[in-house]
């Protein structure tokens, strides 16, 4: 397994420039992986004391966020240094000041795991969630370097469980502490024979509840909503517009609706635009605007949207209706409103939960979108019920952050 593994790694370096030129996405990462070396030897000195944290995406990064800030607090001397695998982190999050050098993680070849370390020389590296990568790990444990994995979440079909996961076995061998997500991973673990873990739940409970004691004040959408039910769609893709695109075209209520997708490439959001007979305006076309006149305002940037939940009435989280994978939900739970779904939400514990306790509706179709939205506007008791019910739900599964902070201090 270790040697198909490497010979993968060896062609993906070959391979992966010839696939840049023609995919964006691909290319800024071929790009950014290539100054990654160079950046480490100008930021970095061999007297520094530094810690590591890698992240695969945005979503790993914003997981991890609050332990991040209180081992800055804790170490204040020591520097910094983030990596990401996907360039929808490090694109995102390259200039965040938790760090103090940021840049792509190289490929994980042995040779690269070999020079990352000799620049860096972490004295902890925490992994977010899955992102394992043998060849790092492995190297970090023959140094004898400290490393955890924070809010692991594991599944049966994946290869550490499986007959021929022995290679990938070893990586998690080599994280001295796994925080899990739940008692399910906790299980699976234990039945490679990893033992060394505790149950801390997931530090995103943490995060998003951090998000009510900051300024979340965003006086234009004050003025769009202008006091009256808005409902906010967050991370949508097609498939969710689709639906919600009809309701809006249809409604005769006086709901606000403000759409923020996914993707903000600007042919996408014409379309969008397009589709849409209700008066709409652009975020980035606001100025010089009466909102309060539009009934549909667009958010083509990024980076409001945590904040523009808290003027949510009820929220619709995309990712679930095609198969791209549910947004996150616990970014509009803590304001304690309730959440509409789409259909595909397995892989997501938080989403079962947060049914089964009545804060959030999964939808198949655009039917049964109107029969969710059309019950929650003529019953606003029941908007302010499910959205307690949220609430609730994130206020007891916070204190991650400091069970994991008791165990890893230097």
């Amino acid at each position: 397994m270790r040697i198909i593994y490497n010979i993968g790694m060896f062609l993906a370096q070959l391979v992966l420039p010839l696939v840049a030129l023609f995919n964006n996405k691909i290319k800024l990462g071929v790009s950014g992986r290539s100054n990654s070396f160079s950046i480490l030897e100008k930021a970095l000195n061999n007297s520094d004391k530094t810690l590591w944290y890698h992240c695969a995406s945005l979503g790993e990064y914003e997981q991890g966020l609050p332990v991040f800030k209180e081992l800055r607090t804790l170490y204040p001397s020591h520097k910094i240094v983030l990596t990401f695998f996907s360039p929808s982190g490090y694109e995102i999050r390259k200039n965040t000041d938790i760090a103090d050098v940021v840049v792509y993680l190289p490929l994980d070849t042995t040779h690269n795991a070999k020079r990352f370390l000799e620049l860096v020389n972490p004295e902890l590296t925490l992994f977010i969630k899955y992102d394992i990568w043998p060849n790092y790990l492995l190297a970090l444990k023959k140094r004898g370097s400290k490393a955890f994995l924070v809010s692991a979440l594991f599944r049966k079909e994946q290869s550490f469980f499986k007959f021929y996961g022995g290679f990938m076995r070893q990586a998690l061998f080599a994280f001295e502490h796994i925080f899990a997500q739940d008692f399910n991973t906790q299980k699976l673990l234990a039945t490679i024979n990893y033992n060394e873990t505790t149950v801390t739940g997931d530090t995103r409970f943490d995060r998003v509840f951090s998000q009510l004691s900051q300024n979340n004040e965003l006086p234009f959408i004050d003025q769009f909503k202008n006091n009256q039910l808005c409902l906010v769609a967050g991370s949508t893709w097609p498939e969710d517009e689709a639906l919600l695109i009809d309701y809006i075209n249809n409604t005769d209520s006086k709901t606000k609706f403000i759409i923020a997708p996914h993707n903000i490439k600007a042919n996408q959001i014409k379309n969008l635009q397009d589709a849409l007979t209700k008066k709409a305006v652009l975020f980035s076309d606001k100025a010089d605007k009466k909102l309060d006149d539009y009934t549909v305002l667009i958010i083509d940037t990024i980076g409001l949207l945590s904040k523009i939940y808290k003027y949510a009435d009820i929220a619709y989280v995309g990712g679930a209706m095609g198969s791209t994978g549910l947004h996150n939900t616990l970014e509009p739970a803590v304001f304690g409103i309730p959440i509409i779904i789409g259909k595909h939400y397995e892989k997501f514990p938080e989403a079962s939960h947060m049914i089964s306790e009545g804060g959030m509706v999964s939808i198949c179709d655009k039917f049964e979108l109107k029969n969710t939205l059309d019950h929650f506007t003529k019953n606003p008791s029941e908007i302010q019920n499910s959205g307690n019910q949220n609430l609730n739900y994130i206020k007891k599964n916070t204190g991650a952050v400091i069970q994991i902070l008791d165990y890893i201090r230097i």
